[in-house]
């Protein structure tokens, strides 16, 4: 039998609690997860895309079945090369609906195999995003309820060298 691998896209820039919901959910319903950090220089990230991969290793070394990888293609590709055609996308509110909804169309249109999957964080995580997280710490405030706390301090020391 073949294994069943899904595929989690996305900036991570940070990492968050929210993130780790939906990889932990996605690591129960699949063999395996593969978390995709996307380079996304358009959207100008505080974090390098090096530094978000280590935030991501760290906060997730408890799972077992999850690998995580950099790209800077399209998804489908990506896909493709991973060998698998499961995506996984997570909603928090209806606002992110309409545009995860136009890009899984917009991957199915470039890849009719690729199913994608969406799951919604537990209520407790459902207002935290990236962006916030960076909000917050653009202006010096406490991020430890946001985001893993194994990487608290590193958030901390990383974003003294940004100017956002």
């Amino acid at each position: 039998m073949k294994k069943k691998t899904a595929l989690y896209p996305g900036t991570f820039d940070p990492i968050t609690l929210g993130h780790i919901d939906i990889i932990e959910r996605a690591g129960n319903i699949f063999d395996g997860v593969i978390v995709a950090v996307a380079k996304s220089s358009a959207k100008k990230p505080m974090f390098n895309i090096d530094e978000r991969k280590k935030f991501i290793e760290i906060a997730t070394q408890r799972f077992e079945n999850i690998q995580i990888v950099q790209f800077d293609n399209l998804l489908v590709d990506l896909a493709n090369e991973l060998d698998t055609k499961i995506i996984i996308r997570g909603l928090r509110a209806v606002s992110d609906f309409e545009y995860e909804l136009q890009m899984g169309y917009a991957n199915a249109s470039l890849d009719p195999d690729i199913e994608t999957i969406y799951l919604m964080p537990n209520l407790q995580n459902a207002f935290i995003s990236s962006s916030v997280v960076r909000t917050i710490l653009h202006h010096d405030g406490n991020v430890s309820h946001l985001v893993p706390k194994e990487i608290v301090p590193l958030l901390k020391r990383e974003s003294d060298v940004f100017d956002i």
